[in-house]
């Protein structure tokens, strides 16, 4: 077996999928990053001819073997109340002592001994709060396959961008690194992205309307060039003429109008048409999906300098990042010098599921050698998956 694990072994492996308790593993849900990454995650590792257990809700768009309920419809009303997630935030708590969790890993720890096997993997995306179900299986490796959140407790983890890692290893106090660790970005479906050469005359900005987003940014740096801004997303609690609501601020301007929540269709449509995106977090921004999402339009991204943006957003070919007004308002400005074109190109080459699902796999096959040598195993895949991005020139 040792040799036979030299490059790409083409195994096929078993995956046990934990799905989050408030949501459908649809496409209706896919402003839950998380739920969306578990769909593309499932159909990934389907495409390379795995097997996948998907342990989640009732109503399912994900590729599998087999789908698990742990969390029905009525489940989740009881749990969450009717909750309109189009309009407001999704309600869910990340308090691993909440109803939610403790029934959802109960049902998945008992669906689990059914069904797992040596060298199957436990692949979770709730953090400590699906800890138990890694505490119960011990002798399984349990990965956390998407890390974008701090609360991270798995010997294996997927972190969506350096920057990410960094962080949560500095809230942690660790400096020492992890060998069976890994940082894969995030992936994305072209066909649900479509590119546009020919852009429409407006900026947008695409998000949940609360300050660390950054849609005063947005909105500041638009009126500074008297140009239209676009903004969809959740949490607008009022609109009154020229202004804008939600829980924690209020925008104002006639040169902005939000459309509410942009479903898939949506989204497609206000992206590709886009002059800009801007995507201007003021925290650490583990991924920034957005941004990836709108450079597969072919639309360039302006984004602040910080978080995950460095990594993903090449400065003057992709879009701009900024620091500063002023920065922004000269990015907003300068969109001629950008080739839509190799916008497009670079995010398919680096973002696509046809691309990120061979990390994925070599990853996996990586954690494979430790039930033999491990560390000091002959096997490699070429080193290829240190090659993450295809740059664009």
């Amino acid at each position: 077996m040792k040799d036979n694990m030299i490059s790409t072994v083409n195994q096929k492996m078993t995956f046990h999928v934990i799905a989050l308790p408030h949501t459908q593993t649809t496409l209706e849900y896919e402003a839950c990053a998380y739920t969306s990454k578990v769909r593309k995650f499932c159909n990934m590792m389907k495409s390379l001819g795995h097997t996948v257990y998907l342990y989640a809700s009732e109503d399912n768009q994900a590729d599998c073997d087999e789908l698990i309920t742990i969390a029905s419809k009525a489940d989740q009303e009881r749990w969450f109340g009717k909750n309109d997630f189009k309009k407001n935030f999704f309600n869910l708590d990340w308090d691993a002592s909440k109803i939610h969790w403790q029934e959802t890993n109960k049902r998945a720890i008992k669906q689990l001994k059914k069904r797992l096997k040596q060298q199957d993997f436990i692949c979770l995306i709730g953090g400590v709060c699906q800890k138990p179900i890694a505490d119960a299986y011990p002798q399984t490796m349990s990965v956390e396959f998407g890390i974008g959140y701090e609360g991270v407790f798995a010997p294996f983890r997927v972190y969506e961008s350096y920057a990410h890692m960094h962080y949560v290893h500095g809230k942690l106090g660790d400096d020492n690194g992890h060998f069976f660790d890994s940082v894969i970005p995030n992936y994305f479906e072209p066909e649900y992205f479509p590119y546009s050469a020919e852009k429409d005359d407006y900026y947008l900005f695409l998000g949940r309307m609360v300050k660390r987003k950054g849609p005063e940014i947005a909105v500041e740096v638009t009126k500074r060039i008297g140009a239209k801004l676009v903004m969809a997303g959740q949490g607008v609690t009022k609109k009154t003429g020229n202004k804008i609501y939600s829980k924690e601020i209020t925008l104002e301007g006639n040169h902005i109008t939000h459309v509410g929540h942009a479903d898939v269709n949506k989204r497609a449509e206000l992206l590709s048409r886009a002059k800009a995106v801007f995507v201007p977090t003021t925290y650490m921004e583990p991924f920034g999906g957005v941004s990836v999402e709108a450079l597969l339009c072919g639309t360039p991204v302006i984004a602040t300098d910080f978080g995950a943006f460095p990594e993903n957003v090449q400065h003057g070919i992709h879009g701009y990042r900024f620091r500063t007004i002023g920065e922004a308002v000269w990015a907003a400005k300068n969109l001629d010098k950008l080739n839509n074109k190799k916008i497009h190109e670079y995010a398919v080459d680096n973002f696509s599921v046809d691309r990120v699902r061979y990390l994925y796999q070599a990853y996996f096959e990586q954690l494979l050698t430790l039930w033999e040598d491990g560390f000091y195993s002959k096997w490699h895949d070429g080193v290829s998956k240190y090659n993450r991005y295809t740059r664009s020139k």
